[in-house]
């Protein structure tokens, strides 16, 4: 060992030591973490912001303690405050953050290290270890996996170059990823949403953690792939003997998997208990809003009548007849000669989405639906196949074949609301800038009756007319999701794509949203096409549905149909991946796996 390594060891157990309380039992033997009043305060320009409140909480020993609440809660922040990686201008500026590895063993007090010194660092890692929600940003994209897990080891272990490969292979297959010895010199980039995943848990793990903190780890994951890592998860927590503190604002996995259940508000703890009394016999009025938020059959109601001069919801606005998308995709290189190969998106889709219905488009990454919504768009110029638009004449056009210039008048009737409403914002425009845009290109408006558009349509959507001037970054996400949905609406669209328009929201701004969607299509007798990978919005506001598999259409049909009496293998394997939002109903449920043809040889 170099001498390096000799001094920052000793440093480390200098500061551990100083940071070790005393006293007979200064926290509970049962629990591995407690925090006693921690406040974290952001700095800022507008004035301090507390994002975590007091908050005191115990953390079983063995236990899976789920940490809940709405985007700001400061969930995230307690679970980076307890290992000091606080993202700046924030910092932990008092309490305690007591930890205690071992039942028998001493009691370290995280907050009073140094947030950069030896201390942390020799715990951060290898006896709590963190899985981020986006493994995208996380990982590095220069770095193959093997490389980065390999050196969480060579870190906080004495072990030879040899012997950390053979560890990070092991544990690579340990967390279910195929072909081990290939994937550990795999790029990012490489690998799929829920093989990334799977290797931000192998990184956690390398080190056998007594205590991993998963931070929103299947937020972002198709309801199979997230079911496959809540199981990993939980097998490695009983194989490894560890302690799990899992943060989200899906109540549905909070009931297939906690033991306790912490909800948080505005910086504070206000209910924290074991799992069947919080969803069972919820104490504060705000862990009952966020239960009654969870999505049921046919909640999403229009108020209002649908106008007598729309069309009852029977003929197609849009008929998709076989449409393909193929793309070229890198294969390697044979020879020295770069070689591609034909990867068909969509494959043959025929789909019919009649006037004034909202039409569900489901599966899991990489099936191909949202490529299909993009084709529907014309953003994407389809490889075969065709697109029967039918205009408010009642005329039939092929959208599949027209030209740019062709395509122009139609761009206003067919329009979009995507997935973030964060990225999807031009941050340097303001909210009347974005949502006229539209107009302005299209040459419809300008001026002060561009300016008085863009309010009325602010004021449809639930905002204020003094808004306009603002720009996103002033707006939560639910309220940005709202400039995005002006912004698709302004041209007076009659078919409107969303696409994942709701997944990156909280259960009760999605809610709103789900609703402000419902009352719009009553409103303006609007069409969706709703693609989504959350089953349980789409049985709440669909019509029909279609899923989508490996892009061929495998079922559609009425959603009371596909939910109730699902006919494809497929789309049992789906319905079964999803969450219930009832710990007494966990592992009542059998868990199909939907194996095609030919995939288990």
């Amino acid at each position: 060992m170099s001498r390096r390594r000799r001094t920052q060891e000793r440093d480390a157990a200098r500061e551990i030591a100083a940071a070790t309380v005393g006293g007979d039992r200064p926290m509970d033997p049962g629990s591995v973490l407690e925090l006693q009043h921690l406040c974290t305060t952001f700095h800022t320009d507008e004035g301090a912001v507390k994002a975590v409140d007091d908050v005191s909480l115990r953390i079983r020993r063995g236990s899976t303690t789920c940490i809940v609440g709405e985007s700001g809660s400061g969930k995230s922040a307690t679970a980076r405050s307890i290992i000091q990686v606080v993202d700046h201008p924030g910092r932990v500026e008092s309490g305690r953050v007591l930890y205690r590895p071992a039942s028998d063993g001493p009691v370290v007090d995280l907050a009073a290290l140094d947030a950069t010194g030896p201390g942390i660092r020799s715990i951060r890692g290898r006896e709590i270890g963190l899985v981020f929600q986006e493994p995208m940003s996380s990982l590095s994209p220069v770095h193959t996996i093997g490389d980065q897990i390999g050196e969480v080891l060579e870190l906080h272990e004495r072990l030879a170059p040899a012997a950390v490969r053979e560890r990070v292979i092991d544990d690579l297959r340990r967390v279910g990823i195929p072909r081990p010895e290939e994937r550990a010199g795999a790029y990012t980039f490489q690998l799929s949403g829920g093989m990334r995943q799977r290797a931000m848990i192998a990184m956690a793990l390398v080190c056998r953690p007594s205590l991993l903190i998963a931070d929103e780890p299947t937020t972002a994951l198709d309801v199979t792939t997230q079911a496959q890592i809540l199981d990993l998860l939980a097998e490695l927590k009983e194989s490894l003997g560890m302690t799990l503190m899992f943060i989200t604002h899906d109540l549905g996995v909070v009931a297939e998997i906690a033991d306790d259940v912490v909800v948080m508000r505005h910086g504070r703890v206000v209910e924290h208990g074991p799992v069947d009394q919080i969803f069972h016999e919820p104490r504060h009025d705000y862990t009952r809003e966020l239960l009654a938020a969870l999505p049921q059959r046919g909640a999403v109601t229009v108020t209002e009548p649908v106008p007598a001069e729309v069309p009852a919801p029977a003929r197609p606005l849009l008929r998709i007849q076989d449409l393909e998308m193929t793309f070229e995709a890198a294969a390697g290189t044979m020879f020295g000669r770069r070689r591609t190969e034909r990867v068909n998106a969509v494959d043959k889709v025929t789909l019919d989405i009649p006037e004034g219905s909202t039409v569900g488009l489901v599966g899991e990454s990489g099936c191909g639906k949202t490529t299909l919504g993009r084709c529907v768009l014309r953003a994407y110029r389809p490889t075969a196949g065709k697109l029967f638009y039918t205009g408010a004449d009642g005329r039939e056009t092929d959208l599949a074949a027209l030209s740019e210039k062709e395509l122009l008048p139609f761009r206003r009737q067919i329009r979009m609301v995507f997935q973030d409403p964060y990225g999807s914002l031009n941050p340097r425009m303001t909210v009347r800038q974005v949502i006229g845009e539209p107009l302005r290109v299209a040459g419809l408006a300008s001026g002060s009756e561009l300016d008085g558009r863009v309010e009325e349509m602010l004021v449809r959507v639930g905002l204020k007319r003094s808004m306009a001037g603002r720009y996103p970054h002033a707006f939560s996400g639910g309220e940005r999701q709202r400039i995005g949905i002006a912004r698709a609406l302004i041209t007076e669209p009659r078919l409107v794509v969303a696409d994942e328009a709701v997944s990156a929201l909280d259960v009760s701004v999605r809610t709103q949203i789900l609703e402000l969607l419902a009352e719009l299509q009553g409103d303006l007798g609007l069409t969706y096409l709703f693609i989504s990978h959350d089953l349980s919005v789409v049985e709440r506001i669909c019509d029909q549905v279609a899923v989508m598999y490996f892009g061929v259409l495998v079922e559609h049909g009425p959603a009371e149909q596909v939910f109730a009496d699902p006919r494809h293998g497929y789309t049992r394997a789906l319905l079964s991946a999803v969450p219930v939002a009832d710990p007494r109903l966990r592992g009542t449920r059998e868990r199909v796996v939907y194996e095609s043809e030919g995939s288990a040889a």
